[in-house]
């Protein structure tokens, strides 16, 4: 007999240091319908390091918000990161499952730098071996058990159920999977703004995911240190709604040493890349975040790293209300949504 249970989705809960950005969809038959999104400014130090310092007021916020939005939905997704989380590929004699968790379980304090009584532990075999090549890849993700209940429990006090825990940078590739061909070698760059989250794909596998504590905060402080203005104004500034005739040159000086920083810890995840994979080549770096929307960002990384560069658009092959959804807005908080989104789309159980 065929199953007629719909596929069920959680609301997918971006948690940034700045800013909670929220997403729903469901399924419209084969493809995603998007049936709501928002995003709501968090107070600065509420979250820092990827760590929620004050999850009274983050689990406020989220309520106003999905009070505004008439969200009724209480299962959600979420996803961490940070120094708190480690995602590391190890290379290992091929095993059968059983066996290789038992490895991981006995072996993995050699790869993680935290106690192994201290972390949450989740692993997946990547199946790189041949037959000529009896070794695999298996991705080994730990993340502090601290973190994690906290990011547990602070929604439990705005009345929502966590079904889902998954790292950002998975996040990022879910959604880039489900917009884009898979054919492609592509490191997903999404920029907050505390961390630069990078994860690159070869042929639709994660092979390398990292966080970098550089992100767009670090502009807008350099600026509105410089230029003695507002939070909102050196905001605008940065990404280039203000006349800017006469800041220019310094502008210029506080971009160029900034975002040579984070071309240049992008090169190092590249270089780390072409070490473990000499005949693969990326083709090219996709961009996310709202950091990714400073002006001319793109064009400084193509020129710095040699990569061609573009922005992803989470929104690419996702169905939406053209009456009850502004396409415009769409277009121009995309970047931002991008993790929020690909956990909106993974199915849960209910």
């Amino acid at each position: 007999m065929l199953s007629t249970k719909k596929e069920q989705f959680p609301i997918g809960l971006d948690i940034g240091s700045h800013a909670i950005k929220i997403c729903q969809v469901a399924k419209s038959g084969e493809d995603f319908k998007l049936v709501t999104l928002g995003t709501a400014k968090l107070p600065e130090g509420a979250v820092e390091d990827g760590i929620l310092q004050e999850p009274e007021e983050v689990a406020g916020i989220i309520t106003t918000l999905l009070k505004n939005l008439k969200l009724k939905e209480k299962r959600v997704a979420i996803s961490i990161s940070g120094y708190s989380v480690i995602v590391k590929k190890i290379n290992l004699s091929v095993m059968d499952e059983k066996d290789l968790d038992e490895y991981i379980q006995a072996e993995v304090g050699q790869y993680i730098p935290f106690d192994i009584e201290d972390v949450y532990l989740d692993y997946q075999d990547l199946h790189t071996n041949t037959e000529e090549y009896d070794r695999t890849d298996v991705m080994l993700v730990a993340a502090k058990k601290e973190v994690v209940d906290g990011y547990l429990s602070m929604p439990q006090s705005a009345g929502l159920k966590v079904v889902i825990v998954d790292i950002g940078g998975f996040a990022l590739e879910n959604i880039y999977d489900a917009n884009y061909s898979l054919d492609e070698n592509v490191a997903l760059v999404d920029i907050g703004a505390t961390k630069m989250s990078i994860n690159i794909v070869s042929q639709g596998i994660s092979v390398l995911a990292r966080d970098v504590v550089v992100g767009s905060r670090q502009l807008t402080d350099q600026i509105q240190n410089r230029f003695s203005v507002t939070t909102d104004e050196a905001e605008g500034l940065k990404m280039g709604y203000e006349p800017v005739e006469e800041k220019q040159k310094d502008l210029d000086e506080i971009f160029g040493n900034t975002c040579a920083q984070w071309a240049l810890e992008l090169k190092k995840a590249i270089d780390l890349y072409y070490t473990n994979n000499p005949d693969t080549a990326l083709n090219k770096i996709i961009l996310s975040g709202g950091g990714s929307k400073v002006q001319g960002l793109d064009q400084f990384f193509a020129e710095e790293i040699g990569l061609e560069v573009e922005t992803l658009n989470p929104f690419k092959k996702i169905e939406s209300d053209t009456k009850n959804i502004d396409q415009e807005y769409l277009q121009y908080i995309g970047p931002e949504m991008a993790i929020a989104l690909g956990l909106a789309i993974r199915p849960s159980e209910l």
